[in-house]
């Protein structure tokens, strides 16, 4: 760890921590519990007894010290940012299980090569060398994804790929990029918002510098989108992350943070047309490798057709059981790549659907033949049972099972269909013929036996009429009640 404002402070047990490179995040609670983040295990629990509430309030007190900020029930919460680190407190007067820490460490170098992208099967070579085209074409690229995916590392692995003559700045609210320090030779300028200059501000300061590029960190407010907007639709380029589920619904996850009665149609039609891509980064823990594994999972391409019509394009899509599906980029987008000088090879993705996937029943008798680890290990973890694990496929991996379309219901052989019809005849009830009656008839009757009925007289007739004869229930499974149940 080189971090000069923390240089000062104390951290004990915690330094062995800090000085880890796997380790990306360190969280303190309950009055003792350590958990740990790390690129290649994930998130994991460790013991060390030398770190508890006594330690981390004498930590932040060193912290407050430093940032000339108080920590007290008065001023509950401290923030406590470094050039890579980053610090959180919560004091035990709101947390009331102990104080509360989370480190988060935020290193000025690029985790990501090339080579350990194609190794870790982060992404396939096609659609790794389509996005470095689509960076030196100009494309703006809002990476999606979930908490800890790794949205901003890969900002940081596709701002290394701009040219070298082009200016960027970086608008960031905590500062994490640090590509001012990763490549001090380039014409890069590090812009931090705060109370005093908001994201609007800074961006109108940003504009006047001439930038290539801009890098915002997250678009997390409507402001942040605003910005976004503003700053492409005036010529400028960006790279930038958002919290959505898939790439495709980027656009419409931006809108939501607008808070506004903004017409959904022509602010959607606005990013569609200056958004070339988005991209979807998958993170999830193996659990027999017990590591973390990420995975772009989603690559779609946005335009507006010559109709004026908001249209996407999923270029690539890997899903959870493997199957993954390419398709050609448009030709707006091979378009937009000429226009800005690059020339987008014709074969670079080959359009092709590779079946990973497979039924419900299948992969229930077979979690082998999932090809994403981390399913195939929760299914094999499941009881041994079809119909449970068919469940579960449904309900956790949206796998669709149809079922299969209810029969006829049993037709009612002649002997039953006699007593009926007399039953029938004597209470004056129209009978129908022997091969449409239901099989809820004969339930109806004995219902209607057991029953209180209104007319005692109808009742006892039909008694006598079925105690007299020998008609017995059909004997059905527990899969024909449930039909005849329905059909009833």
């Amino acid at each position: 760890m080189n971090d000069g404002m923390f240089s000062q402070i104390d951290f004990g047990p915690l330094k062995g921590y800090l000085e880890d490179e796997d380790i990306t995040d360190i969280s303190y609670s309950n009055s003792g519990q350590i958990w740990l983040k790390s690129l290649s295990k994930g998130i994991y629990r460790t013991d060390n007894l030398q770190i508890n509430n006594t330690f981390m309030e004498k930590l932040a007190f060193q912290c407050s010290n430093v940032m000339g900020k108080s920590f007290n029930m008065a001023e509950p919460f401290l923030d406590a940012e470094g050039a890579e680190l980053r610090l959180n407190f919560v004091h035990d007067s709101i947390a009331k299980n102990g104080i509360a820490v989370v480190i988060r460490k935020t290193p000025a170098k690029i985790r990501l090569q090339k080579e350990k992208l194609l190794n870790d099967k982060y992404v396939d070579l096609d659609i790794h060398d389509f996005l470095i085209y689509c960076v030196l074409g100009h494309c703006n690229i809002i990476v999606c994804g979930e908490t800890g995916s790794g949205k901003t590392e890969f900002v940081k692995y596709l701002a290394a790929h701009t040219r070298e003559d082009e200016k960027l700045i970086t608008i960031e609210d905590t500062l994490e990029l640090h590509l001012d320090r990763i490549f001090p030779h380039r014409d890069i300028v590090t812009m931090k918002t705060n109370n005093i200059a908001s994201y609007s501000d800074v961006l109108v300061t940003c504009m006047r510098q001439n930038p290539k590029w801009i890098l915002l960190s997250e678009v997390r407010s409507a402001e942040a989108v605003m910005a976004v907007r503003n700053s492409i639709s005036s010529g400028h380029y960006i790279l930038s992350t958002i919290h959505a589920d898939k790439a495709a619904s980027i656009p419409n996850r931006m809108y939501s943070l607008l808070e506004t009665n903004q017409d959904i149609e022509q602010f959607l039609k606005s990013i569609h047309r200056y958004v070339q891509i988005g991209v979807y980064i998958r993170g999830y823990q193996d659990k027999k490798t017990r590591s973390f594994h990420r995975e772009i999972a989603e690559v779609t391409e946005f335009y507006v057709t010559n109709d004026n019509k908001a249209e996407s394009n999923t270029i690539y899509r890997k899903g959870t059981t493997g199957r993954v599906i390419r398709k050609k980029p448009s030709q707006y987008l091979v378009d937009y790549l000429d226009a800005q000088g690059v020339v987008l090879p014709e074969n670079i993705i080959e359009e092709s659907e590779t079946d990973g996937g497979s039924t419900a029943l299948e992969i229930a008798q077979n979690p082998s033949k999932i090809e994403n680890p981390n399913i195939k290990s929760i299914l094999e973890e499941r009881p041994n049972s079809d119909r449970q694990n068919i469940g579960n496929v449904n309900r956790e991996f949206r796998t669709i099972n149809p079922t299969p379309p209810i029969q006829n219901p049993i037709p009612v052989q002649p002997k039953q269909m006699s007593n009926i019809q007399q039953i029938s005849r004597e209470n004056k009830i129209e009978p129908k013929p022997a091969n449409t009656v239901p099989i809820g008839t004969f339930s109806n009757l004995v219902q209607r036996s057991v029953a209180s009925p209104v007319n005692g007289e109808i009742s006892q007739k039909e008694n006598a009429a079925i105690s007299g004869s020998n008609i017995e229930p059909p004997q059905v499974s527990s899969t024909n009640w449930s039909i005849r149940k329905n059909y009833e």
